[in-house]
């Protein structure tokens, strides 16, 4: 069976630190059931859009949406039915996980103890149907949801060049078992879902099990990975955008991994790949967070004030003393230190006059809360 080989290094658990961090707050938000219908589907768009688009793709975002609202558009059949194509695995890993098992409740320890629900399987089939729907009507119907039989190389699109090998044909199967073998082993499931997730993405490009589409393939299925195991963070995010644009070092590091010399697949050290994935998922959470955290003040503030009728300096104040429980004189000066006190001043009991915050203490050492 396979066995993966790394090291937890200082950078991995800075992110999966960051990681956790982000999770809470996004799962805990309160966002209306509008706002994060709306934040999913920005995130599908940005899924396929960038899914397709670091595999050559053209269209542009505005093209994708277009495209998923059934509207015309001036693209060879192949760019759109990729499009299409790619929307369907992600509904169809929807649909696998929905119901399933119960999600893992924010800040849960990820290890699954005798008393938790235990993720389901996810299996071969799994991956030759998402490799089915990935390249339906791209490639022949007995290439479509099937392994490889012949040998393929990966070449760079710009020169030419072949920049890796992939096993033989008649490894593919083998290897694929081996790897599925552990994933749904207890071994797997002790470590952290980020991590599983980043050496199920990497195995299967390594693996290269297809003729083509591997790619999406690989990255559709470590998705499922995370939200299998209580990771899917309400669905807000897109891993797939922070690869598109570095595609480079993307590449670059799947490459640094696959060039090493190691007899068999379990004495490749995934560590700078593993590295790059918690990295890549922290950055993007931390920036959904960012957006997240926003929409919830606004929210909280639209409760208290009916609308929201607030200048960006207001909201800047509001937002730090939402941040640190209060603003002081010194504070407000430094926060805002282009404007001159009278123009703060007058912001400040605006925003005492909507009942938002309140002053406390004299004027010299006043400080500002919220209400």
């Amino acid at each position: 069976m396979y066995q993966p080989k790394f090291t937890i290094t200082n950078n991995i658990l800075k992110s999966i630190g960051k990681i956790e961090a982000c999770r809470e707050l996004i799962e805990n938000a309160p966002l209306v059931p509008a706002y994060e219908a709306k934040f999913r589907q920005e995130a599908i768009i940005r899924t396929v859009h960038h899914g397709t688009h670091i595999e050559g793709n053209p269209l542009d975002t505005g093209e994708v949406v277009a495209v998923l609202e059934g509207k015309e558009v001036e693209a060879r059949d192949r760019d759109i039915q990729e499009i299409l194509n790619y929307r369907n695995v992600l509904k169809f890993i929807d649909r696998k996980q929905t119901g399933k098992h119960s999600r893992s409740a924010p800040g849960r320890n990820f290890a699954h103890s005798g008393s938790e629900v235990r993720p389901s399987k996810i299996l071969q089939r799994d991956l030759l149907a998402i490799h089915k729907l990935t390249v339906e009507k791209i490639l022949r119907w007995d290439a479509a949801g099937k392994f490889r039989k012949t040998q393929v190389v990966v070449k760079n699109s710009k020169t030419g060049q072949v920049s890796f090998i992939p096993p033989k044909a008649n490894l593919v199967v083998g290897l694929t078992g081996d790897f599925f073998d552990w994933l749904n082993s207890d071994n797997s499931q002790s470590i952290h879902p980020v991590l599983a997730a980043g050496i199920t993405h990497y195995i299967l490009v390594y693996i290269h099990p297809f003729i083509d589409g591997n790619g999406r393939a690989a990255r559709a299925l470590a998705s499922m990975v995370l939200f299998s195991r209580g990771y899917d963070i309400k669905k807000f995010f897109s891993l797939e955008e922070y690869f598109d644009k570095n595609a480079h070092r993307y590449y670059k590091t799947l490459q640094e991994v696959s060039n090493q010399k190691a007899e068999s697949l379990s004495q490749r050290d995934l560590t700078v790949w593993l590295e790059y994935f918690c990295e890549g998922l922290a950055e993007e959470l931390a920036r959904v967070k960012e957006k997240v955290q926003k929409l919830s003040l606004d929210i909280r503030l639209k409760g208290k004030t009916g609308q929201i009728v607030l200048s960006e300096r207001q909201v800047k104040l509001v937002e730090y003393i939402e941040t640190y429980g209060s603003i002081s004189n010194r504070q407000w000066r430094s926060l805002l230190r282009e404007y001159s006190d009278d123009t703060i001043l007058r912001d400040l009991k605006d925003l005492q006059k909507k009942g938002l915050i309140k002053k406390k203490g004299s004027t010299k050492g006043a400080v500002y809360v919220m209400k």
